[in-house]
């Protein structure tokens, strides 16, 4: 499985056409979003990690007044998220190894993180911290329960892990997060499995 994990970085390398004329952009993400940016302190300073080719996801944050860092591992999606959002900043990196030395108000891994293998997934969350400035949000996908699961994009499988939901309560919780909201398998949101957490402050 770990093999199929690692494999994803090139489906999407090679197919980023396909996913771009795939990906969906009616935008049934609308409300968790939206409680994603009014749960963020003011400054609205967004890491999206996998964020494609920023399509519909980041360009709606922008729209609702962020500044966005996209960080994908694909360079021909991240190549039409700069042709189509040049006013944001789009890095190719790999989100395990993330350490861009800043704090952001909000951090988002939607649709991305649930492709890394369940011990990739507990290592994100130090990552997670490292980037959040006190009172930030993030908001990620996850399967609803631990397991691992294959899909098929454009003829190459495609691999999906999850953790089981009182391991996420506690890796965000030892990691200084406290939930929000958890929706499982929410149906106004395209069948997605969403948690929303804040950053505590230093005090709480």
């Amino acid at each position: 499985m770990s093999e199929l994990a690692n494999r994803i970085v090139g489906i999407y390398q090679r197919h980023a056409a396909a996913f771009d004329r795939d990906r969906g952009r009616d935008l049934v993400e609308r409300a968790w979003l939206d409680l994603f940016v009014e749960t963020m302190p003011a400054g609205r300073r967004v890491l999206d990690l996998g964020c494609g080719m920023g399509q519909p996801i980041a360009q709606y944050l922008v729209g609702r007044g962020c500044g966005v860092t996209g960080i994908d591992s694909s360079s021909p999606l991240l190549q039409l998220a700069r042709q189509r959002l040049p006013g944001q900043r789009w890095i190719e990196a790999d989100m395990r190894a993330l350490d861009l030395g800043e704090r952001f108000d909000g951090i988002l891994a939607y649709d991305s993180f649930f492709h890394l293998t369940p011990e990739d997934q507990r290592g994100m969350f130090p990552v997670f911290a490292a980037h959040a400035a006190p009172g930030a949000a993030l908001l990620f996908t996850s399967g609803p329960a631990h397991g691992e699961a294959l899909g098929s994009f454009e003829g190459e499988t495609l691999y999906h892990a999850s953790l089981d939901p009182a391991e996420y309560r506690n890796l965000l919780a030892d990691n200084g997060f406290a939930v929000l909201r958890h929706g499982v398998e929410d149906p106004e949101c395209g069948g997605h499995t969403l948690w929303l957490a804040k950053r505590r402050a230093a005090s709480e």
